[in-house]
């Protein structure tokens, strides 16, 4: 059985001359795994969302399983995430070897509870994922007491919120680390998977680098064991050659 289609072309029909462009200029160039084209569009969405650093990764998925264990998060830790979620979201912390904890959701914009998430929190917990769902911005303020309180890191799932703001804040810039998907049907999409990391904690973000590219800088010394998880340049150029005057927001 295959995955149920969304007609995707009308999104594009204005934009699809310059992303035909953008894509062109990444085949002229030869370089279609990560190059210039990439590393300008990290450079450029890690600024929109306020961030220091953009780590590009193949999918959202791993953009999540990545972070957690360049955070050192894996067997015997928990990391608390929402009830109602899409299953990428459990499913990368147990990737990572770690347990997902479910904490409750808020009625009225269906992300986490952080009364929900500070009655979870255990000796074993190490993170809170919270999910800006359908856009909606979760309550980063009182998350993050909850987490300064026990030593979590706060991370966003911003899967489907590039675009929105909590308060005057774009989301992504906020938490210790953020994730990002770029599969077709998302706000921000592209021609095909893609996914993003960003923070503000330089260390973190060389050691993502290097956990995307099989543990290693330079191809030549390997340090750990990474994973084959490089942002393509193809699907990336179409995203850079075509960024949205306006992106769906939500406010809190």
């Amino acid at each position: 059985m295959g995955v149920p289609l969304m007609e995707l072309s009308g999104q594009w029909a204005d934009l699809l001359p310059r992303a035909k462009q953008a894509i062109i200029d990444v085949i002229d160039s030869g370089r279609f795994i990560l190059g210039p084209q990439v590393a300008a569009f990290e450079a450029e969405a890690a600024a929109r969302v306020g961030a220091a650093h953009g780590i590009g990764v193949a999918n959202g998925t791993d953009a999540i399983v990545l972070l957690l264990r360049a955070l050192g998060i894996g067997a015997g830790d928990e990391v608390i995430c929402p009830a109602y979620t899409f299953y990428a979201t459990a499913e990368a912390v147990a990737a990572a070897g770690a347990t997902p904890v479910f904490a409750d959701i808020l009625p009225d914009t269906y992300c986490l509870d952080p009364a929900a998430v500070a009655a979870a929190v255990t000796p074993r917990t190490r993170a809170v994922i919270a999910v800006h769902l359908f856009g909606h911005a979760a309550d980063l303020d009182a998350l993050a007491v909850v987490c300064r309180r026990h030593g979590l890191a706060l991370i966003e799932d911003a899967a489907q919120a590039f675009g929105a703001r909590y308060g005057d804040r774009p989301v992504g810039g906020i938490g210790d680390a953020a994730t990002f998907s770029f599969f077709p049907t998302k706000n921000l999409s592209t021609f095909g998977d893609g996914g993003l990391v960003t923070t503000n904690d330089a260390a973190l973000a060389d050691r993502l680098r290097r956990l995307r590219f099989h543990g290693s800088r330079d191809k030549k010394t390997f340090e750990e064991v990474g994973a084959n998880s490089r942002l393509d340049g193809v699907p990336n150029g179409s995203i850079r050659g075509c960024w949205p005057s306006a992106s769906r927001s939500a406010k809190r």
